[in-house]
């Protein structure tokens, strides 16, 4: 029997939902009283964006990252999902 190999694409996407859900779900708790340590977290990045004028065109880069400990909950339940399927 060949083993099938998982591919790298679908982790990515895997992860990524699992940030995005647990950051949700992290916001979210944030209002409830017993749940509001899902919420503590970090948030760094660049503060204000960089422009890139070039006469004909201006390009804004901006990136900021918000970590909580929701979204890493999410990150390590996203992994041990793709791992089962």
């Amino acid at each position: 029997m060949a083993v099938k190999e998982k591919s790298k694409w679908i982790s990515i996407l895997f992860i990524l939902a699992g940030l995005v859900i647990g950051g949700l779900l992290g916001n979210l708790a944030g209002n409830v009283s017993w749940l509001n340590w899902l919420a503590y977290g970090e948030e760094f990045g660049l503060n204000s964006p960089i422009v890139l004028n070039l006469n004909v065109m201006t390009i804004t880069f901006g990136l900021i990252i918000k970590i909580n400990i929701a979204s890493i909950i999410g990150v390590i339940l996203a992994l041990l999902i793709y791992r089962k399927v």
